[in-house]
């Protein structure tokens, strides 16, 4: 089987996925109920979502500026906005890693160290994860969504105790692998633990790991420094996307519960099952928001809100191409990638 038969497939499986997800979902929700619902929302929380996206994008950015730099990649963070933005607006007609793909290819061309370049977006995105997944966890334990259940049924207990050991667990990891002297132990072990997994997975762990590599003599500051832009994006920024997008469905839920959502849909959208994590987004929010009396048409919404902010830095990175690509003919490095 050639390599573009198993692309076309694997589109294919995606766009299943997502459209099986989406009947789903709709077929739980009333119609009617929804409309009214539309008509109710507050609408003016949309605005807060698109402003707070793209502080997140920009932040992300400044991070990755300071990546780059580290691999001695120079890189404007306006420069870097307009290459997330335009990525955003590929991620819309290109799945998962195809998109991810054309900012690699603008970033390479920009600076001319592709392989600098490939192992600065693992780090970002691997740090970004575990930030995220350790701030997820610290809400699921504060929070405890067991207790939502019936009195009697649940064992209360288990899910801050499991938390809290995977809290321990992915910290440990995270600090060791990045350790210079117990990172190349750590990358070893975690090396012979992939090889469990389908080949697939297998290799693109073991190019992970030795793209993180790179970053294990950096030094402590430098990972304090990225871990810490990326806990304050996600703790303030992002909690901000997910509060007006739940104040806009007239959604109210504790913030301790919006920022484990966040974290769940944030990690769900790494994993390359659906276009634009469609489906996904709507399945887990009408899920998991039913056990906090949220009915499925306010959390379809909700869903839908959050899906207009990757619309909003599609339509930024749609402006960026076309200025970037009017700049060609005056030798603008990013208007000859996009011209190309």
């Amino acid at each position: 089987m050639s390599i573009r038969t198993k692309q076309v497939l694997k589109l294919l499986a995606k766009v299943s996925v997502t459209g099986i997800l989406l009947a789903w979902v709709f077929s739980q929700v009333d119609f009617s109920q929804f409309w009214q619902t539309v008509s109710a929302a507050n609408w003016p929380c949309l605005v807060g979502v698109w402003l707070s996206t793209a502080a997140f994008f920009w932040l992300q950015c400044l991070a990755m500026q300071l990546i780059l730099s580290k691999q001695e990649c120079r890189v404007g963070v306006n420069t870097l906005f307009g290459v997330s933005s335009i990525t955003s607006l590929y991620s819309l007609v290109l799945p998962g890693i195809l998109s991810t793909g054309v900012k690699w290819y603008i970033l390479k061309r920009l600076t001319g160290k592709g392989s600098n370049v490939l192992s600065s977006m693992l780090y970002n995105q691997v740090t970004l994860s575990v930030v995220m997944t350790v701030i997820g966890l610290a809400a699921l334990i504060v929070t405890n969504p067991a207790k939502t259940g019936v009195p009697g049924e649940q064992r209360t207990w288990i899910v801050p105790v499991v938390s809290g050991l995977l809290l321990v667990a992915i910290t440990a990891v995270s600090v060791l692998l990045l350790d210079p002297r117990t990172g190349a132990t750590v990358t070893k072990v975690l090396a012979a633990l992939l090889r469990w997994l389908p080949g697939g997975l297998w290799n693109k762990g073991q190019t992970m790991l030795t793209q993180i590599a790179a970053f294990q003599t950096a030094g402590f500051r430098f990972h304090a420094v990225i871990a810490a832009i990326n806990a304050v994006n996600s703790l303030c920024v992002g909690l901000l996307i997910y509060f007006f997008a739940a104040r806009a469905a007239h959604i109210d839920v504790s913030v301790g519960v919006l920022m484990w959502l966040c974290a769940v849909i944030f990690l769900l959208s790494k994993l390359p099952i659906s276009i634009a994590n469609l489906g996904v987004r709507e399945v887990t929010l009408v899920g998991l928001l039913a056990g906090y009396g949220v009915g499925r048409a306010e959390a379809l919404l909700m869903s839908m809100i959050l899906f207009s902010s990757l619309i909003f830095m599609a339509a930024i990175g749609l402006v960026y191409w076309l200025a970037w690509a009017g700049q060609a003919k005056k030798a603008s490095p990013p208007g000859n990638d996009l011209a190309a």
